[in-house]
């Protein structure tokens, strides 16, 4: 299976470590511009996808072709074609079981892809940060919460959660490298339907630290 990944940072060794079963081509482009001129693809993925309306429409012309996109907060509803999102945080195209969202008319050919590429998947319904996404935002917000109280110390809470959850990473850790600006959007979002996922103020905070620093 020939596939084009669009990515500034990835390479084709980290793809053939995230997507393992062999025979695979591998070509990675800096821009969706390249994508579109390189040859006939089985698949396109966008590692670096934002939903802004130019990338948008540049991605709309490798269609019919199947086209992943990397887009954790924006939704297929929102971006308004049938593209396949995938969540493409630090950490989570590693896992052997990837959550997956996907136009019903991209649903019937995902078996014999994610077959092809050594992963298995779930289809997970269009919303917001999907699950885990959802799920791992909390508990960095709410370890920030307690951080912020005082309660206890970034490296105690990070200790705690690897040996009480046996998680790889302890929330701080996670917010570290999947990057504060992503976990904060995503809470911001979500908290616009639900107050309980407000960011807190030091997790605002970090993420102001970070953007002046």
């Amino acid at each position: 299976m020939r596939i084009v990944v669009i990515t500034e940072r990835k390479t084709e060794t980290d793809l053939a470590a995230f997507f393992p079963a062999p025979g695979n081509e591998w070509v990675v482009v800096r821009s969706v511009a390249e994508a579109g001129v390189c040859a006939a693809a089985d698949l396109y993925m966008d590692l670096d996808f934002v939903n802004e309306p130019g990338r948008v429409d540049a991605l709309r012309g490798l269609l019919p072709g199947v086209v992943f996109i990397n887009a954790v907060v924006p939704t297929l509803e929102e971006i308004g074609y049938p593209f396949v999102r995938i969540n493409g945080w630090p950490g989570f195209l590693e896992r052997k079981i990837h959550e997956v969202v996907v136009s019903k008319e991209a649903a019937v050919l995902l078996g014999g892809i994610y077959e092809r590429l050594g992963r298995e998947y779930r289809l997970v319904p269009d919303t917001p940060g999907m699950i885990s996404g959802r799920i791992l935002a909390t508990i960095i917000n709410e370890a920030y919460y307690t951080w912020e109280e005082e309660v206890s110390t970034r490296e105690e809470i990070d200790i705690a959660m690897k040996l009480g959850t046996n998680y790889p990473l302890g929330p701080f850790e996670w917010g570290g490298r999947i990057g504060l600006e992503k976990v904060a959007g995503l809470l911001t979002v979500l908290s616009r339907k639900n107050g309980r996922y407000t960011p807190s103020n030091s997790l605002l905070e970090a993420v102001r630290v970070l953007k002046y620093d």
